[in-house]
């Protein structure tokens, strides 16, 4: 199945849902992100190339790719997209390498093919070389550090200073010694989302009190949401302007990501969001529903 291609529209008020139903305590995985790209074939070569994706499949305007088993990413080609605008929708995606080798591996990747990155850093929590693909939708690729070396997330102090440079020489210092990998590891999996926004609080209405997630960090103009204790799996910022609208329907960028639950907490969710009053759409493929910026999640269970 490729997943859900729908609009679902609806304006819907926020309310307290502590009460109502209890938040999310058993939090899976993210699933495939699915996301819009203006021409499918430039868009396969770059990430097998350049990104050591492997094609599962493709048909239908649609292509799989991941580490070799289950999808990790779904490009939708949408001929004539435009690039993205002053508007809500992608930051970035992440793909969470299983080891800081292969990290270093990827990094070997973009250098031998002269892909050009925006940035490297070091967070305390992880390693991430961030870079656009073709269309300019934003992709991070990451390394975990170990838990125990973790910075304190519930102090906004802690990222006062902003992330330290990654040592990228360093990092391709540890890969040449092992050697380059054509393809990704098969554990390679979506770390997080990271998304524009137009107001932190009223999103947090949606991820923390609809969605279940817990608040990792928050600070003016960022907030950071996660389960299981996990740094984050969603971030949300402003960066883009308080108020931005929705993203216009021409446009590259996310079309939906998926959210992977226990069937319990599937059905708590679809409570949570009856009673907030949010539109829902029941898909072959799972729960699906939109936050106040028309970003869609696809919620399936286990």
């Amino acid at each position: 199945m490729w997943g859900v291609g729908c609009r679902v529209w609806g304006l819907w008020t926020m309310v307290d849902l502590s009460t109502i139903v209890g938040l999310v305590t058993t939090f899976l995985r993210l699933g495939a992100v699915h996301v819009v790209v203006s021409d499918l074939g430039r868009s396969v070569e770059f990430y097998e190339r350049a990104i050591g994706l492997r094609l599962h499949r493709r048909e239908d305007g649609r292509a799989g790719m991941g580490g070799g088993a289950e999808d990790v990413l779904v490009l939708v080609e949408q001929a004539g997209a435009m690039p993205a605008g002053r508007h809500a929708g992608l930051y970035h995606f992440a793909l969470l390498h299983p080891s800081r080798l292969e990290l270093a591996r990827a990094a070997m990747r973009l250098a031998g093919t002269r892909t050009p990155i925006e940035g490297a850093s070091d967070h305390g929590i992880s390693d991430a070389i961030y870079l656009p693909d073709p269309d300019g939708n934003g992709i991070e690729l990451a390394a975990d550090r170990p838990k125990e070396e973790w910075p304190d997330l519930s102090d906004p102090a802690t990222y006062a200073g902003g992330p330290k440079p990654l040592d990228l020489y360093g990092l391709l210092e540890e890969a040449s010694t092992a050697g380059p990998a054509q393809y990704v590891d098969p554990e390679l999996t979506v770390g997080h989302v990271h998304l524009h926004v137009g107001d932190i609080p009223r999103a947090l209405g949606f991820y923390r009190d609809v969605l279940g997630f817990d608040v990792m960090t928050e600070f003016p103009g960022a907030a950071f949401v996660a389960a299981d204790g996990y740094h984050h799996h969603v971030g949300l910022n402003v960066w883009r302007g308080q108020g931005v609208p929705p993203a216009p329907a021409d446009r590259v960028g996310l079309r939906h990501w998926t959210l992977v639950l226990p069937d319990a907490d599937l059905e708590a969710l679809r409570a949570r969001a009856s009673h907030a009053g949010i539109p829902l759409e029941d898909t072959t493929n799972g729960l699906l529903l939109r936050d106040p910026w028309d970003i869609a999640v696809l919620v399936s269970s286990t």
